[in-house]
């Protein structure tokens, strides 16, 4: 089945540069010129892609971003004409997986698309398939239920093809980017990753800001429950990156 993507813009060149460089990646691409039109689409077209201007007329682009997050997986681009920093950390905490500034470039575009989508996922809508025997050769691995992979590490339970976690038996909603930093640190838990090597692991890609990974972890570590001083899952190696806290 071809990808499909939703270009969120209400500057009708933009949003025609966006479909023609996705266009020729393998998207279907559909264009919503306002927030309310946006999440409409997303939410009727459950796309795999999402650009998302921040500033839209209405509903702006951080708003849109927190409305759609819980109702897709679909890998979020922000994209926007202020490129601060502080725009940035806050569109990634939003949900947002990337973020592009104009004027766009659609080589750039087109390698932030393509190292995300490197990893593809798979899902599947019953519950009560999920959780199944979770026993396996290697510790922490084994198969579910539908042969699904499944990995585990103290209270947490993943099952990797239907990109679903649980801590402590409760669903934790993670966002595509938290699921594969979760799922990177529990493949190898006892190994300290240091941020430029999950930029790699997790984007795809060996250049970018790091701060994307702290933004990133730091919302997982809350869903997950960790607190300054009450770390469960993830600690920080000072001056390194991040491992997995020792199961008790």
């Amino acid at each position: 089945m071809p990808r499909s993507a939703v270009v969120i813009e209400d500057d009708a060149d933009t949003a025609s540069l966006l479909e023609l460089a996705l266009s020729s990646q393998g998207f279907e691409v559909t264009i919503a010129a306002d927030g309310q039109d946006g999440v409409a689409l997303v939410t009727a077209l459950r796309p795999d892609l999402v650009t998302l201007d921040v500033g839209l007329p209405g509903i702006d682009g951080l708003e849109v971003c927190r409305r759609i997050r819980p109702l897709t997986d679909a890998y979020v681009i922000m994209v926007t004409s202020q490129a601060e920093e502080i725009d940035r950390l806050i569109g990634l905490e939003t949900g947002a997986d990337d973020y592009l500034a104009k004027p766009i470039s659609t080589r750039e575009l087109k390698a932030r698309v393509n190292a995300m989508f490197r990893r593809p996922r798979r899902f599947v809508a019953a519950a009560d398939d999920v959780l199944g025997d979770a026993s396996g050769d290697a510790p922490g691995r084994g198969l579910g239920a539908e042969g699904h992979q499944m990995l585990t590490h103290g209270d947490l339970l993943v099952d990797v093809d239907a990109h679903r976690v649980w801590c402590a038996g409760a669903e934790v909603d993670l966002t595509p980017t938290e699921f594969r930093l979760l799922t990177t640190l529990m493949r190898s838990p006892s190994r300290v990753w240091p941020r430029a090597l999950l930029m790699q692991e997790v984007w795809g890609q060996s250049w970018g800001e790091t701060h994307h990974v702290e933004v990133h972890m730091g919302n997982l570590r809350r869903k997950l429950g960790d607190r300054r001083g009450q770390v469960r899952f993830v600690e920080t190696v000072r001056g390194v990156g991040y491992r997995l806290l020792a199961a008790s």
